[in-house]
């Protein structure tokens, strides 16, 4: 039985991802950071498959602990402080956690085998946000790097110390770079679960308004089930490489908006939809697109659920917690 050891488990690539390896027959090993994070009840409730081993990306030697506990033939560094927002709030922390936590991740698997005795394939969840000031257009792996806030930078850095530990140590280290991808188990402060978490509440009487910043940016917005594939992908090829993962198409919050309240029978959002200056980023990345041929052509990867169908599917799940009803992410 192949086994894997998932940083970032609780988040929502985790989520999806586990299922995929647990369902391809592989012992899933999680890493959570502290005892008393309250996303473990969830993982014990709707993922009972994953082995809980407790870590932290800015303590390697919690991380040799979860690497010689799992004895992993693939490592997936999903952890990171994922909210771009909240990167220019705290940088500091977005640098220690999503920069040098990979590093710190790196040198663990380095250390413990690595390419030797015990060879690990490592992924990187790199970041579409990298791209930030996008000098063309659409966006693929030799596209110049020039992030626009602490979260892209931190990300970048994590990209070419992968680059590097492949290079320097022959590490099986490959880099993902997915561009915006979406799910019902997104969390609520991400834009598009916020939209649709505001449309069930809003069709369901139970809140009257939404309020967003800038309804003009433009995202190339996947399905995160379809995403994790791409991962899985990555690391079953005979060499290590960085891959564009996206689908080619961009759209705008605006359409988002459209979809998502023409879904409940809406189709004048206007007056529903308030603006706040404060929720503009001090930088604004204004449109992301990218190239995935190289991805679809290696990996035989590309993506099966399109811009229409995934609005539809959150606001439809969104209406289900609202209700009360059992919700299939």
């Amino acid at each position: 039985m192949r086994r894997a050891l998932i940083t970032g488990v609780t988040g929502q690539d985790g989520y999806y991802l586990s299922r995929l390896l647990h369902d391809k027959g592989y012992e899933v090993f999680g890493l959570v950071r502290g005892q008393s994070n309250p996303k473990i009840e969830m993982i014990q409730r709707e993922l009972p498959f994953v082995r809980i081993l407790t870590g932290d990306l800015l303590d390697f030697s919690s991380l040799l602990r979860a690497l010689e506990a799992s004895e992993p033939h693939e490592v997936y560094n999903l952890g990171a402080i994922s909210y771009v927002a909240y990167s220019w709030e705290n940088a500091a922390l977005t640098t220690d956690v999503t920069a040098k936590g990979v590093l710190t991740m790196l040198e663990a698997v380095r250390l413990y085998g690595g390419a030797g005795a015990r060879p690990v394939r490592f992924y990187q969840a790199s970041s579409s946000e990298m791209f930030g000031k996008v000098q063309e257009v659409p966006q693929n792996e030799s596209t110049l790097l020039w992030p626009r806030s602490p979260y892209g930078v931190a990300k970048a850095f994590g990209h070419h110390m992968t680059i590097n530990y492949r290079e320097s140590y022959g590490l099986h280290a490959s880099s993902g770079m997915l561009f915006n991808h979406e799910s019902p188990m997104r969390s609520p402060e991400f834009v598009t679960r916020k939209i649709s978490r505001a449309v069930a509440r809003i069709a369901t009487g139970r809140q009257s308004s939404l309020t967003l910043g800038n309804l003009d940016a433009q995202r190339d917005w996947g399905y995160a089930g379809d995403y994790v594939d791409a991962m899985w992908r990555m690391l079953q090829q005979d060499e290590p490489d960085d891959y564009v993962v996206a689908t080619g198409q961009t759209h705008s919050v605006r359409e988002y908006l459209d979809l998502a309240f023409a879904h409940v029978g809406i189709d004048d959002w206007a007056p529903l939809v308030q603006h706040d200056e404060a929720l503009l980023r001090p930088a604004e990345v204004d449109q992301l697109v990218g190239d995935a041929s190289k991805a679809r052509r290696v990996l035989g990867w590309s993506p099966t659920i399109d811009f229409a169908a995934l609005v539809s599917l959150m606001v439809d799940a969104d209406l289900a917690r609202e209700r009360g009803e059992a919700m299939t992410p």
